[in-house]
């Protein structure tokens, strides 16, 4: 499957972004999804994973109550609806799909080449 990340962008601390991942190639209700993100020089880290189905969802601390994904399965898409952001969001934020939608990385065999996020402050 391959994924296609956009949304991404410059916006004002305390802002909001809606970031979309569309999958081509196969149906994206075949897989369970996740969002990653990568600050500037630091490692990966994983934000939220959703089953296929769109009804189990699992957080990282730092996105409880911030950011909520969701899914479109007819349309293909992914997303991530991101509020109340500050300097430390900022980053290449990544989409994948696999086997589970946790934050083990083994377990995504397809990403998306990433979109930017700047929070301005």
């Amino acid at each position: 499957v391959h994924l296609v990340e956009s949304g991404g962008g410059v916006v004002q601390a305390g802002g909001s972004l809606k970031l979309s991942c569309v999958a081509s190639g196969q149906l994206l209700s075949a897989y369970h999804m996740a969002w990653f993100r990568r600050p500037p020089g630091k490692e990966r880290e994983w934000i939220a994973g959703i089953n296929w189905k769109g009804v189990l969802y699992e957080y990282a601390d730092f996105a409880e109550g911030r950011f909520t994904i969701s899914r479109d399965n007819p349309q293909n898409t992914l997303y991530l609806q991101m509020t109340d952001l500050n300097a430390e969001d900022s980053g290449t934020y990544y989409c994948a799909a696999g086997s589970t939608y946790n934050s083990d990385e083994s377990g995504y065999p397809f990403w998306g080449q990433g979109t930017q996020v700047l929070v301005s402050s």
